[in-house]
């Protein structure tokens, strides 16, 4: 199995108020699949970012893929 972790966006209504999941998925699924596990979340607005490092950690030694995105939100959250 090859995971990607990536955002996954829950802020819907009331509209132009985004926040985010960081969630780990299976590579071979679907975009809309269901998720294998959430570690985290993001909220743009006011600039809130929570990362669960240490599940993070065990999903990149597994070998899944962060994009430059998350990469960068979790620099941010260590600073």
């Amino acid at each position: 199995m090859s995971a990607r972790i990536r955002l996954r966006r829950i802020g819907k209504n009331p509209k132009k108020k985004p926040h985010f999941r960081i969630t780990v998925f299976d590579s071979h699924r679907g975009r809309d699949s269901k998720f294998i596990e959430e570690i985290g979340f993001y909220n743009p607005i006011n600039g809130t970012v929570k990362v669960d490092k240490a599940r993070l950690d065990y999903w990149v030694s597994k070998g899944a893929q962060v994009p430059e995105t998350i990469a960068r939100l979790v620099k941010k959250q260590a600073v």
